[in-house]
């Protein structure tokens, strides 16, 4: 092989070397910033960017961008709306969300990596007539996250939040909490649990069960992510029979 031939497989593989960010299974190298809808402590490396989609009911799609502006600061920007997909009339959220996270400690063998963070947008579809998204945004929030090495990887999160979707009269603060277990090298399984109690008022859309979400993700290659989940496991709004089913598609890529 002479060197040009070198040279060049050199450059191949040290692109797809970098190019190579996963967020799920054993050989994940991005931290996961969210479990389904609950934040987690995890950021994007200082240079690197995210686009996430969200396919949901309606015809709904959600767009984010996110960056790791500093070494413990992200910032991202999102945008969405109903009926994107399909024949009716497209309706789209009034303001477009805002989301910044900063990690003021880091993940040691006895204490959790601890972030606080503001997101305003909310999930699924937006209701003008009460000022919120079907599933409300996290607003202020505090965000807790551990890793361990069981049979692969073990993420287990929890936080409290205080959301600024007031409109239905609830301005209780929120727990969450979540975990994501690794399956083979490219896959993760996920699991969370929202206590909604921000969303069990008398004129909120929640019945004070909460909110119970599963989901998979998927590392396909060159930093993309496929998920499904299935949201609202215990009905707690009307109209949902096994759950609100999603479709996320992930993009990470480090400058």
């Amino acid at each position: 092989m002479n060197r040009t031939s070198t040279l060049i497989v050199l450059i191949m593989v040290t692109t797809m070397t970098l190019m190579a960010q996963n967020t799920a299974g054993d050989e994940a190298t991005i931290e996961p910033r969210s479990v389904i809808d609950s934040p987690t402590a995890g950021l994007l490396k200082r240079g690197a960017f995210a686009m996430d989609v969200d396919f949901f009911q309606e015809g709904g799609v959600a767009v984010a961008l996110s960056a790791g502006a500093l070494e413990r600061l992200n910032f991202g920007l999102s945008f969405g709306g109903t009926q994107i997909l399909g024949h009716e009339k497209v309706t789209m959220q009034k303001l477009p969300g805002i989301n910044i996270k900063y990690r003021f400690i880091d993940e040691s063998t006895v204490l959790p990596a601890i972030a606080i963070g503001f997101d305003t947008q909310g999930k699924e579809s937006y209701i003008d007539s009460t000022e919120r998204f079907t599933i409300k945004s996290k607003g202020l929030f505090v965000a807790a996250s551990k890793n361990y090495k069981f049979f692969g990887n073990l993420s287990l999160h929890g936080g409290v939040n205080r959301s600024m979707e007031t409109g239905d009269g609830d301005k209780d603060l929120d727990v969450f909490m979540g975990a994501e277990k690794s399956f083979g090298p490219d896959i993760s399984f996920l699991f969370e649990y929202d206590f909604g109690f921000n969303d069990n008022a008398p004129s909120s859309l929640g019945k004070g069960r909460g909110y119970m979400n599963a989901g998979m993700r998927w590392s396909f290659g060159n930093g993309f992510t496929l998920g499904f989940d299935l949201k609202n496991l215990v009905k707690n709004q009307d109209q949902v029979t096994v759950g609100n089913r999603l479709i996320k598609i992930e993009y990470v890529r480090t400058l």
